[in-house]
C-alpha cells in the first residue's frame, strides 16, 4: 500500500519536484491537470488558518482568531491561562443554510466538537429582520444595547450580554446574515476541534458541491512544509520525535536545537524546532509524506540526547545507522506515497473500503486475518514473555 522513494544528495526542492511530478502524472489518468508547481504552506500556517496539517482547500472556511477581543470580556472560559478563542464564520446566503443552524443541528455540532476536546461550542448570528444591510451594520457598531427578537441571536447572550456579543461579531468582521461558531481553550484543542468542525460543516451542507466557484476545480493540491521536529508528551513532560529519530532539523533552527538539548533550562525550545519534513495533500488527504534525514554524526547524537537516549542505548538500538554515519553518509531523503489513498482520489470516493479489500479497522484489527488474536501459554513460554 506504499510507494517509497529514497534519494542520495537530496534536498527539499528535489523531493517536492518528484512528489509533484509523480502525482501530476498519475492524475492525468482521470484527465485532471494539476499545476506544475503546487502551492506551499508551512505547518504553522495550515494549523492557524485551517486547524489541520492536511487542509482541504476546495472551500475557504478559515479559522478566525478573536482572542484579543474575547480576553477583554469578563467570562471565565475566555480568560484562562493559555486560552485562545477562534471561530468559523458561515455566510448563510453563500452556503445555502437558509435561516442558519437549527437548534437540533447546533446541539449535534456541540457534541461533535466535544469529541475533539472542546468543552463547548458557542454561536452568534446577526440577521436582517426586514432592515437594509447598511442599517444593520450601523446598529452592530453602535452603542445601542436594545435588540429586537431575531436581529441578533447567540448562545452567549445570557452569559456575557449583548455588548460583548457584538464585540465578538465585530472582531470576526461579520456582515448581516453571517453566523459564527466559537470555541475557546488551549491552542491544540481549539485548532483540532474547529479543524474537524470545518470538515463536518462541508460534509453536512455539501459546501464543495454547492459552490459554483469550485465545481469544476475539485482537485486542490498543497505541499505542507516545516513540520515540528518534536511533540510534547504531557504525561511524562518529555519530547518525542514527531516523525522518526533521523529527521533533520531546519538549518535556521540548528542553533536553537543545540541550545535546547544542551541547556536543561531551555529544553522547552524543542517544541519550536522545525524539521525538514513535508507532506503532499490533495483534497484534504495526505497522499505522501517524507523528510530529509540527518547525515551528520554530531547532529544525530544531539537528536538521540534530546529524546532521552544515552549513547549506549542509541548504539544498542541504532548501531547499524551510527556505523553508516562513521563512513560518511551523503545528504539523503525522500517520501512515501500512499497507494490506497491515491486510488481513493482517482476513484472519487472517501471510503478506503471502496479501493482496498479488508483494510485495517480504526482499532488496527485485520478482519481477514482475525488479527490481533489471543496468544496461548505455549507461545508466551517459547518467547519468554510473561503477562502481569
Amino acid at each position: 500500500t506504499q510507494l517509497d522513494m529514497e534519494m542520495s544528495f537530496a534536498n527539499q526542492e528535489m523531493a517536492y519536484r518528484e512528489i509533484q511530478g509523480m502525482f501530476n502524472h498519475v492524475l492525468r489518468l482521470i484527465d485532471v491537470e494539476m499545476p506544475a508547481d503546487w502551492p506551499r504552506m508551512t505547518y504553522a500556517e495550515a494549523m492557524r488558518r485551517y486547524g489541520s496539517d492536511k487542509p482541504d482547500l476546495r472551500f475557504d472556511l478559515e479559522l478566525i482568531d478573536i482572542s484579543e477581543s474575547a480576553r477583554l470580556i469578563d467570562f471565565a472560559p475566555f480568560n484562562g491561562s493559555g486560552t485562545i478563542v477562534k471561530c468559523i464564520k458561515l455566510d448563510d446566503r453563500r452556503f445555502n443554510l437558509g435561516d442558519g443552524l437549527t437548534r437540533k443541528s447546533f446541539d449535534s455540532l456541540q457534541e461533535f466538537v466535544k469529541r475533539y476536546g472542546a468543552k463547548a461550542l458557542a454561536h452568534a448570528k446577526i440577521g436582517f429582520v426586514g432592515q437594509v444591510e447598511s442599517a444593520m451594520r450601523e446598529w452592530l457598531r453602535s452603542d445601542e444595547t436594545m435588540t429586537n427578537e431575531g436581529v441578533l441571536r447567540s448562545s452567549l447572550l445570557n452569559a456575557i450580554g449583548l455588548d460583548s456579543v457584538k464585540k465578538l461579531l465585530i472582531a470576526a468582521e461579520v456582515s448581516p446574515g453571517d453566523q459564527i461558531l466559537i470555541v475557546a481553550g488551549s491552542k491544540s484543542v481549539v485548532e483540532r476541534s474547529l479543524g474537524a468542525l470545518r470538515l463536518e460543516l462541508a460534509r453536512l451542507y455539501k459546501i464543495v458541491q454547492n459552490n459554483e466557484e469550485v465545481a469544476g476545480k475539485l482537485y486542490k493540491s498543497l505541499i505542507v512544509t516545516e513540520f515540528p521536529m518534536f511533540e510534547h508528551d504531557e504525561e511524562t513532560d518529555t519530547y518525542i520525535a514527531a516523525h522518526h529519530p533521523f529527521t533533520s532539523p531546519m538549518d535556521e533552527d540548528l542553533e536553537m536545537f543545540k541550545t535546547a538539548v544542551n541547556d536543561p533550562a531551555q529544553h522547552h525550545l524543542l517544541g519550536l524546532v522545525r524539521a525538514k519534513a513535508y507532506d503532499a495533500v490533495i483534497n484534504g488527504y495526505e497522499c505522501a509524506g517524507g523528510s530529509i534525514r540527518i547525515h551528520q554524526k554530531d547532529i544525530q547524537a544531539l537528536n538521540f540526547k534530546a529524546l532521552g537516549l544515552s549513547p549506549e542505548m542509541a548504539r544498542e538500538r541504532f548501531g547499524f545507522f551510527l556505523d553508516a554515519l562513521e563512513y560518511g553518509t551523503p545528504p539523503h531523503g525522500g517520501f512515501a506515497a500512499g497507494i490506497e489513498r491515491t486510488c481513493m482520489i482517482l476513484c472519487g470516493t472517501e471510503n478506503i473500503r471502496d479501493v482496498m479489500a479488508f483494510p485495517k479497522t480504526a482499532s488496527a484489527q485485520d478482519l481477514m486475518m482475525d488479527s490481533p488474536g489471543e496468544v496461548d501459554a505455549s507461545q508466551l513460554k517459547e518467547l519468554g514473555i510473561k503477562i502481569t
